[in-house]
């Protein structure tokens, strides 16, 4: 895991099998599954793993309430079997949560479920549990904080949770585990023809250092999510664009906003749209998705009618109406939808995954979600091996636990989603130097997150390694000079480093305050 030793093998390497271009959900889903199917495999990552959607989600493996109300029942059984597996292969970060849709008729109480029951049958065998019709009273006792005017019952459903920037450092570290290299701040700056016609060449710039690198390989897969586009146009300036982008706004309140052990889910606001209230480290993440943007950057930010749209509809629910004040952390994260034909709202849009493969050899992997991340990495490979004629292999994904998997802690133990890596990070020096009370950070984890993690700057520890600045912009900005300080202590970092570093994270955790 030592960045400057997995440096020298790309200089020294020679050519590999295929290198993956992107260390989201996508990409690293990618590099898994050809790393594990033999080939010699890179991934590229032009800023951190997960920096962009795939920390921004809103932590729910699902299959898809609203895609079978549109009729995508092909997504939604694809996604509820793939959110059965990882519910078996990463333990430590991904649990069955019960959700609760309140109903304000007997209609639509009927209504909802009969749709769930078809829901829980699509998931087969690999189904999290049965729906169930609750009273009036059992849908009170299930959702305390609910609003009970009008309320006639509810429906019981249940959906996976998980937390999306953990499962992302973990992957990348079982492609290590498995042979392969993941590596972070390497933008790709261009891509080479050899004599064929084919892209063989990538050249690549250290963004720590700004040295260049060329690299030799087989194949290229790009994987970039959002940012899809840019690559393509690396290899033809004249295509048209492929993606566009709905942006998912997430606001946090304190637990006490919706106190149980149950999600709330509202299945059609005002604005026909989706809205979830979900408890997620000791908080509650409220929010919703779709919402169409131009512009595509690596740090969106929530836009402020999202804002007061996501606070007044939740206000309509919870008995407890939350204020611009309350709110103690706001992330915006821009989904990738692929381009359709013709002109659609996005929430309209298919999250089925597309693929298209250039004359030049380049294959592209479009759309997608979190919870289908390890289908979308099998079919992406199977692809590339039939563009390049390679001898087809088998995937061997659907059974493998990810880096850390085990029975789950206690969740309790602030260190739980470190699962079997918990043990070692307890046994660091610092184990016992809390550096947050609120949030159970403490020193050690800075350690685990540098020498093991791939963590090179303070937001790489508070954003992604712990998922402080997504739950408390606040108490994140108290924390982040000590943590540059022990960062800095660790890898020889001078005084300098150390307070560019608490600049930068200060500007960033700026945009995840309301002003």
């Amino acid at each position: 895991m030592n960045r400057t030793e997995q440096l020298k093998k790309i200089g020294n390497n020679g050519e590999w099998d295929v290198v993956v271009i992107g260390g989201g959900a996508t990409g690293l889903g990618a590099a898994l599954e050809a790393t594990t199917r033999g080939y010699k495999t890179l991934l590229l990552e032009q800023s951190d793993f997960a920096k962009s959607t795939s920390s921004k989600a809103t932590k729910l493996l699902h299959g898809g309430v609203r895609y079978l109300a549109q009729g995508d029942v092909a997504l939604v059984r694809e996604a509820s079997i793939e959110r059965g597996l990882l519910l078996k292969n990463a333990r430590h970060l991904a649990k069955n949560l019960s959700f609760v849709i309140p109903a304000y008729s007997w209609w639509e109480g009927i209504f909802y479920t009969v749709g769930l029951k078809v829901y829980d049958w699509m998931a087969g065998r690999l189904s999290l549990g049965s729906s169930v019709h609750l009273s009036r009273k059992k849908t009170i006792e299930k959702l305390p904080g609910l609003k009970e005017d009008h309320l006639s019952a509810g429906i019981l459903y249940h959906d996976g949770q998980f937390d999306d920037a953990r499962l992302a450092v973990n992957l990348m570290q079982t492609i290590y585990d498995k042979g392969g290299i993941a590596l972070n701040y390497m933008k790709v700056t261009g891509l080479k023809k050899n004599g064929g016609g084919q892209l063989g060449l990538i050249t690549v710039e250290d963004v720590e250092t700004g040295r260049s690198y060329v690299i030799h390989t087989k194949g290229i897969i790009n994987a970039t999510g959002v940012f899809v586009d840019d690559i393509l146009e690396m290899d033809d300036p004249t295509i048209k664009r492929k993606i566009v982008a709905s942006q998912g706004v997430h606001l946090v309140l304190d637990r006490s906003f919706l106190p149980g052990e149950n999600a709330l889910m509202i299945p059609k606001t005002s604005d026909g749209r989706v809205l979830f209230a979900v408890p997620w480290h000791n908080k509650i993440v409220v929010g919703t998705t779709d919402n169409p943007v131009n512009e595509i950057s690596l740090d969106p930010v929530a836009m402020e009618k999202e804002i007061k749209f996501i606070l007044e509809t939740a206000g309509q629910y919870l008995e407890k109406t939350p204020t611009r004040a309350d709110v103690k952390s706001v992330w915006a994260g821009l989904r990738p939808l692929a381009k359709p034909e013709k002109s659609e709202k996005t929430k309209e849009i298919s999250r089925n995954h597309k693929i298209m493969v250039s004359a030049t050899g380049l294959v592209t992997i479009l759309g997608g979600k979190w919870t289908t991340y390890r289908k979308m990495g099998e079919d992406v490979v199977d692809r590339l091996e039939k563009v390049k004629q390679w001898k087809p292999t088998q995937s061997v994904t659907r059974n493998l636990p990810v880096h850390g998997s085990a029975e789950k802690l206690d969740e309790n133990d602030p260190l739980y989603y470190y699962g079997s890596d918990a043990a070692e990070v307890k046994n660091l020096p610092g184990a016992k130097e809390v550096l947050s009370n609120s949030l159970g950070i403490v020193k050690a984890q800075v350690l685990w997150a540098v020498r093991t993690e791939m963590a090179h700057t303070v937001e790489d520890v508070l954003a992604r390694r712990t998922r402080a600045l997504f739950l408390d912009a606040e108490e994140a900005l108290r924390v982040a000079p000590r943590v540059a300080a022990i960062m800095a202590e660790e890898t020889g970092k001078d005084k300098q480093w150390e307070e560019q570093q608490v600049r930068s994270f200060h500007e960033l955790a700026r945009t995840y305050q309301l002003q």
